[in-house]
């Protein structure tokens, strides 16, 4: 993970514990999920979306969106809960978007959402917990 000091700090085998098989692979890992295989992607229960490493809130339902890409997609996060870094992995440049409180992936963020933001956070679903209004 990266070198910053997160105010969410584990283990690996602590985060090992804590996560599935799968999250361990997309939020320390920086993996990707496949495509349509998250049962959030299709949640429109107004609520919240939480961070499954640490339970920040992170997104919540009133501006997730149908992006027609597989993975849950918002205009914007709830404010200081999502940082960004440059990723250049994959043989392409794109803003990886990160857990403020534990620094957990979550996805990347492009500019080709809908209005008033015109973003897309396109975040791996196993990297949310949703939690009902």
């Amino acid at each position: 993970m990266d070198a910053k000091t997160y105010p969410v700090t584990r283990s690996e085998a602590e985060w090992r514990e804590l996560l599935t098989a799968e999250q361990y692979q997309v939020m320390r890992n920086h993996g990707t999920e496949r495509p349509g295989s998250c049962a959030l992607l299709h949640e429109k229960r107004a609520g919240t979306f939480t961070c499954a490493g640490c339970d920040q809130p992170l997104f919540e339902s009133k501006l997730k969106f149908e992006s027609g890409t597989g993975w849950p997609s918002f205009n914007d996060p709830v404010p200081g809960s999502v940082e960004t870094t440059t990723d250049r992995s994959h043989g392409m440049v794109r803003t990886e978007c990160h857990c403020s409180r534990c620094g957990s992936h979550l996805g990347h963020v492009f500019d080709d959402g809908p209005p008033p933001t015109h973003l897309r956070y396109c975040i791996n679903g196993v990297a949310l917990n949703f939690m009902p209004a």
